[in-house]
Formats: structure tokens, sequence, C-alpha cells
């Protein structure tokens, strides 16, 4: 895969614009067919106005420009000669296309210099503020740094829940069981992971196996026909990566909680818990109780080291001496992060409402 320059974008071209994916734009191609494969660098886009008096190096390479009835006004009101050099200096910049909104027909000057350097020159009917936001939209999708990973995604008490593990460990039968209990099902088997900007995770299921489980002895199901469309979702944010590992006699685990391990994904770390699987041992519940602390965390308040706070007050008030320092607080980012989890979220928290899901399934 090819990244952009400087930036962790994946690069993709103009042709991906005249896609189905964008068929609400209705996007006609007026001239420069020959640069359909110049190169899309950023997903943000630009509307050029600042360039369009005079101020070039407002123009970011590699970004589409949206051309508005504003834009248009403004080069119809200057004289011909200049409004000639504004155009052909900013259509000889390093863009990779330009889209013209609202119908408006391009100006010839404009059609001119755009094939005569095989820029892409499209038109549309949608207004500005339109074309910008599927625009964008659009190219986050097509150009976000993605990998595909062995492990099942959850929806559980609103924490996204990534589950890891080997082959067999029983990472299906454990996301089943979460299902049967309320939570909901994003992916099993294969988790489509696509790092959008501001550093989000977000989890999507392969096209093919979305909302089906294989479970051995019985074979592929559809979690969605057997549980109801309140079971599954198609997309969810990453907030805790769980592994199911072998127990190990002799493996040291962590038994206090204030470890802090965290996992790598795509360059950006996320809260880690190892779950050691053994005999007797309800993985389901021991998923939720792991959710259940890090909401906890992200609200903060984190039990673990509260406690150790208190033993080592206790300690010093038995030995009249200090106490000692605190531990760390939890991640101020992941604090304030606890303010975009939903009423609903902490309305599924409730045990009743917890207990009426249950017998609803």
């Amino acid at each position: 895969m090819t990244y952009a320059a400087g930036e962790d974008f994946l690069q993709t071209t103009v042709r991906a614009l005249l896609s189905g994916e964008l068929e609400d734009l209705a996007l006609k191609l007026v001239t420069g067919d020959d640069g359909l494969d110049r190169t899309i660098l950023r997903p943000r886009v630009q509307k050029p106005g600042l360039a369009f008096a005079g101020y070039y190096e407002y123009i970011k390479p590699g970004r589409v420009q949206i051309i508005g009835e504003s834009e248009t006004k403004y080069l119809q009101s200057l004289p011909v000669r200049l409004r000639e050099k504004r155009v052909r200096d900013v259509a000889g910049l390093d863009v990779s296309c330009f889209i013209v909104t609202k119908g408006i027909t391009p100006l010839e000057e404009f059609k001119h210099e755009c094939e005569k350097r095989s820029v892409p020159l499209f038109s549309t009917p949608a207004m500005s503020s339109t074309a910008i936001t599927l625009t964008t939209y659009f190219l986050e999708e097509t150009m976000a740094p993605k990998i595909t990973m062995h492990s099942g995604l959850l929806d559980v008490y609103g924490i996204g829940v990534l589950l890891l593990g080997d082959s067999g460990i029983g990472k299906s039968e454990c996301a089943l069981d979460l299902v049967y209990r309320g939570h909901r099902l994003i992916a099993d088997d294969m988790v489509v992971i696509k790092r959008h900007p501001n550093d989000v995770l977000l989890g999507y299921s392969n096209d093919l196996l979305r909302h089906h489980m294989e479970l051995r002895g019985i074979g592929i199901i559809d979690i969605k026909d057997l549980f109801g469309v309140a079971s599954t979702r198609d997309v969810k944010p990453i907030d805790i990566v769980v592994r199911l590992e072998k127990w190990v006699e002799g493996t040291e685990y962590d038994r206090l909680g204030i470890a802090g391990e965290t996992f790598e994904l795509l360059g950006v770390s996320k809260p880690y818990v190892r779950l050691p699987v053994a005999s007797g041992r309800n993985l389901a519940l021991l998923v939720e109780i792991a959710a259940r602390n890090h909401l906890m965390k992200l609200q903060g308040h984190d039990s673990a080291r509260a406690f150790t706070q208190r033993i080592d007050e206790e300690i010093a008030r038995r030995t009249g001496g200090p106490a000692a320092e605190g531990l760390p607080r939890t991640n101020g980012e992941e604090i304030a992060s606890s303010e975009i989890r939903s009423l609903h979220t902490k309305t599924r928290f409730q045990p009743d409402i917890l207990e009426k899901t249950r017998r609803q399934r």
C-alpha cells in the first residue's frame, strides 16, 4: 500500500471519485479526463477563494478543490486579464481536481486551463456544503490506514471490546455468550480496523461475514436472525483490547489491575487486558467486568488505584511515616473521552435494565 508523503493516509486517485459511493453528488466530468489518475494525498478538501485572490500559499498539494458560487462570482468581478492570470496560476498548482457546485457552468477560462493542464474538472448540482461533507467522508473512509485482524469485536455497555486469541481458544463462544446477555456483535473471526482522524480506531465486519458467526460443531449462524436487529451493529470505535490466552502454570498475570498494559493498533495505543482461559472460568462475565471497569476509569474512578492508596495510607498511619506518593491518575484524555458516552450507555448499565434485556432475549 502507498502512503501519502509525510502523512499516514493511503493515496488514492481522482478516478475513485467516480465510484458509485458518490452517486448522490451526480458528478459530471467537464474536462481533464487525461488527469483522472492524478493522486489525492489528503482527505480534507479546500475552497480556493484565497488563492483566487492571489494568496497561492493557501493551496495544499494533493487536495480536492471545491468551487462554489462565491468563488465564481468573485472571478467574474475581476478584469479579464487578471481573471485569466488567477485562473491560470491556480490551475497550475499541484491540485488533484476541481469540483464546481450548485450546477454552475464553469468559466470558459477555467475549462481551457484545466483541459490544457489535464486537471479533472467536475460539475455537481449539489450545494457546496453537501459536496464538502460527502467528499470528505468518502475520502476519509477510502484513505484511512487499515488492517485486518483475526479477532472479534463487540459493543459491551457502550465500550468497544476487541477480542484477541489463538484459533480455538473460545473467542466465538465468548462473543455468543455476550450477545445472549444483551450486548451487540460487530464482527466475529475477522475485524477490519481503520484509523480515522484524531486517532479514532473504528472496527468493521467483512462484508461477506457481517452478522455471521462460526461455531464448531454447529456451523455458521446468523446472529441478526437468531437474536434480532438490536443484537448487531455495523461499526464501533475500539476502546479496549482483551486477549484470551491459555492458562500456563507459573505465568505471571496482573492481579491488582495497576499494570496499565497497552496494545498498539495502527500506531494508536489502547488499554490491554489478558484473560487466562481455564476450565470453569466464565469468560463472558470477565469481559463484562473488564468493560465495566474501563467505563469506570473513563469516568474518573479507578478501583485498583483507590485500593492501593488506602493500603498506603493505612501503612503510613501505623508506622507514623508519610504516605507514599500516589499512583499517577488515569490518562486525562481517556477521562475526557467519557463525555462522548451516551445516556443510553449509562441507562443500559443499570441492573434492572440489564435484567429486562436478558428476559427479552
